[in-house]
């Protein structure tokens, strides 16, 4: 009986010695790699580089004040169309104390120097009438009445234009009302009524009473490195995405490239303008951020393929062609325009053919 255990006991023990090493060896027995392949395609190729920075009016306007006061009314606001010469607003003049004292004892002592020359005119008039003077001691006088009257004129002008802006020649008071000098749409309105205001001038630019552009010729205004600025030239495309607008591409053409840079960040950035090209039914509102995509060269409808299916053998490239069921042969093809991810396929290949892509 103890007999019989032990030669079950071996038996077992054997079965399992077996059944591992048969285990074993069954588990190092690699599996036959499969290959997924690719085909070539047919695709458009574009190479390009990118440029950051936004879209603004081509014209844009401030329109300020003539005259120095205080914002009597204002007729626009953010957002309206206006005509060229259409009414913005109206300055109430305040006008400078010292100046209008000074006027107004110009107009005083004018007066009482018309008096005394009417006086004189009236009286040498008469004589002369009788004969008693000649003509040439009654024109003196005469003259004198002419320009004391035409004093009287001047400073009674120039106290209406210390006080109101204009003169009573002008016809109206011109001044004083600040008109639109372009068609287009009013951006801003960054004073409000009563608001002091200062003239524009030699010594300063003035007080903005509005910004007015022409919403219907945009450009967009960028900047790109100085790695990138020798690859682009004027009349280059620009493909336009406009971070407010995702559903739509815009097109621009390039048209103004710095010829200095300046240093941001440390790095030398060159500013680049581009027309963006609008449809009637268009708008962009001034301001937007956008990134353009410049293009350097562009293939249309070309055969290409993934660029991760390329082998490279010194100066070389070449594919892995299957020429029968998980087979493949080395195939020396010849390469063009790139964008990173597809190349061009300009020899070599086929739509029809399968390459060699990574197992699965």
């Amino acid at each position: 009986m103890k007999t019989f255990l032990k030669i079950a006991a071996a038996i077992i023990v054997l079965g399992i010695f077996v059944a591992t090493i048969f285990y074993l060896y069954k588990k190092s027995q690699a599996e036959p790699v499969v290959y997924d392949t690719a085909s070539p395609f047919k695709t458009d190729i574009i190479r390009k580089t990118v440029a950051t920075g936004s879209v603004v009016p081509r014209k844009e306007i401030e329109i300020t004040p003539k005259v120095s006061g205080i914002v009597e009314e204002i007729f626009v606001e953010p957002g309206d169309i206006v005509k060229k010469n259409d009414l913005i607003a109206r300055v109430k003049i305040i006008p400078d104390m010292i100046n209008l004292n000074n006027a107004e004892s110009r107009l005083k002592r004018a007066k009482i120097q018309l008096d005394e020359a009417n006086k004189n005119y009236e009286r040498y008039k008469m004589l002369y009438n009788q004969k008693v003077i000649p003509e040439a001691d009654f024109l003196t006088y005469e003259i004198a009445y002419r320009t004391a009257k035409e004093e009287v004129e001047t400073a009674e002008d120039n106290l209406q234009l210390i006080r109101e802006g204009a003169t009573k020649k002008a016809g109206q008071v011109t001044n004083t009302l600040i008109r639109s000098t372009i068609d287009g749409m009013v951006l801003d309105v960054p004073v409000e009524e009563g608001n002091s205001v200062i003239e524009s001038n030699t010594f300063n630019n003035g007080t903005v009473i509005a910004t007015i552009a022409d919403m219907k010729e945009m450009i967009f205004e960028g900047k790109v490195d100085e790695s990138e600025v020798g690859k682009i030239k004027e009349g280059m495309e620009l493909i336009l995405s406009i971070g407010a607008i995702d559903a739509e591409k815009f097109a621009a053409k390039l048209e103004y490239i710095a010829p200095k840079g300046v240093e941001e960040n440390g790095a030398i950035q060159f500013e680049i303008k581009a027309d963006v090209e609008l449809k009637q039914s268009q708008f962009i509102r001034a301001g937007y951020s956008a990134n353009a995509d410049i293009v350097l060269e562009k293939r249309d409808s070309v055969l290409a393929i993934n660029e991760s299916l390329l082998h490279f053998d010194g100066d070389t490239t070449y594919v892995e062609v299957e020429t029968a069921p998980q087979t493949y042969e080395k195939r020396i093809i010849k390469t063009g325009l790139s964008d990173g991810l597809v190349i061009e396929v300009l020899e070599g290949l086929s739509e029809s053919d399968k390459i060699k892509a990574a197992a699965k």
